[in-house]
């Protein structure tokens, strides 16, 4: 069986990774291609091109790569009809992906499954229709999501989140953690302003101002930063100046599973986290971390997504427990005195958010079946016989 995946920003590497290992698994004689990370390059993936590449986010922010971006979608699809795959499973990045997607679909009947459903139920319902024209089946990690995607015409399968399915760190991890970057018993804030570099210059600025005002009643706490390895260098220039004698966590120092490992242990040492909205949420949820989720845009992509989202949370957490127990600064709001005074509001009384995101846990598959190998099964399960 030959599968050829596409993923083009970490959150779809971890998935990708998942599904490889689930897939290898059932099919031991599985062949990948595609472009992704350092998780599926782990699982046996050689990326076409660098994954980073396609991780750009904002309406705006695209404009600027708008060309190079078409370039490698027109090359990637024609990879994929130059070596026929049993199946394309491409994942996230929905820009890229379902324009590539289209060029396959308009030349082929290769069989299509996206990994991640849209978030109609938030914004832009119309584009599950449009979807269903070049996808035949679909993989969503929340369990609400299928309805959606069968209503448009594709298959959907629920497979949850393969966060549910990561180990916790233990003391020794998190003792060894301390001790590597020389932490003592000190308290630990986590900062993550993102993955993506416009993420990062927009947010980091915001994140140090909040942090100075949070810290000020707090001498003792410390500072992590975990970080992607092509954000290393940037990230670092940008918190030098930063309260709390911040630790960048380097993830090029080891391989792709002791970097992840590195990130839990990370995660679970801290009291609290300040993070950019994304799959982050359900990594530190995960590891029972109380966060704030902070976030804000270019202006003209800020002024079109207020005209278009319909919800009034963003983060996985509150969505899934249907609570709205993390606080969010978003947009207008994402200033840095607010974020400091809704990091107090968490720290003084966390119990809440924790209950939250225990049920968040539960409800994307902690304790089932690896979602991977579920995401595997379900890819198989759909395919002609003689695959």
């Amino acid at each position: 069986m030959r599968v050829f995946l596409v993923a083009g920003e970490p959150s779809g590497d971890r998935l990708g990774g998942a599904l490889m290992e689930g897939l290898k698994t059932l099919v031991p004689d599985v062949e990948f291609d595609g472009v992704g990370g350092p998780l599926m390059q782990a699982q046996g993936l050689t990326s076409r091109f660098p994954m980073d590449e396609l991780s750009v986010m904002g309406l705006v922010e695209v404009l600027p790569k708008f060309f190079h971006l078409k370039r490698r979608i027109a090359e990637t699809a024609q990879a994929v009809l130059d070596t026929q795959p049993d199946v394309l499973i491409t994942i996230d990045s929905p820009d890229f992906s379902l324009r590539v997607a289209k060029l396959v679909k308009a030349q082929s009947t290769i069989r299509t499954v996206h990994y991640v459903a849209p978030s109609v139920w938030a914004w832009r319902p119309g584009r599950a229709d449009k979807m269903a024209k070049v996808i035949d089946h679909v993989l969503a990690l929340l369990p609400f999501e299928p309805p959606y995607m069968e209503r448009a015409g594709m298959e959907c399968d629920f497979v949850g989140h393969p966060v549910v399915n990561e180990p916790v760190a233990s003391d020794q991890d998190i003792a060894r953690f301390r001790a590597d970057h020389d932490l003592g018993d000190a308290p630990i804030v986590l900062a993550l302003p993102g993955s993506r570099r416009g993420e990062v210059e927009r947010l980091a600025p915001i994140f140090g101002a909040a942090l100075h005002q949070f810290l000020q009643d707090r001498p003792d706490m410390r500072v992590v930063v975990p970080t992607v390895a092509h954000m290393v260098e940037a990230v670092a220039a940008q918190v030098k100046n930063w309260p709390g004698q911040p630790v960048v966590v380097d993830p090029r120092t080891g391989t792709a599973d002791q970097a992840q490992a590195q990130k839990r242990a990370a995660f679970g040492a801290a009291e609290l986290a300040l993070a950019a909205s994304g799959t982050v949420s359900l990594e530190l949820a995960a590891q029972a971390t109380p966060m704030v989720i902070a976030y804000n845009l270019n202006w003209l992509t800020t002024l079109i997504a207020k005209r278009m989202v319909k919800l009034d949370t963003v983060t996985l957490v509150n969505l899934v427990s249907d609570t709205r127990a993390v606080p969010e600064c978003l947009l207008d709001d994402c200033q840095p005195d607010k974020i400091a005074a809704a990091l107090s509001q968490v720290a003084g009384a966390p119990d809440a958010q924790r209950q939250a995101m225990d049920l968040t846990m539960t409800r994307l598959g902690r304790g089932g079946e690896a979602p991977g190998l579920r995401a595997a099964k379900a890819v198989l399960d759909c395919m002609p016989r003689d695959v």
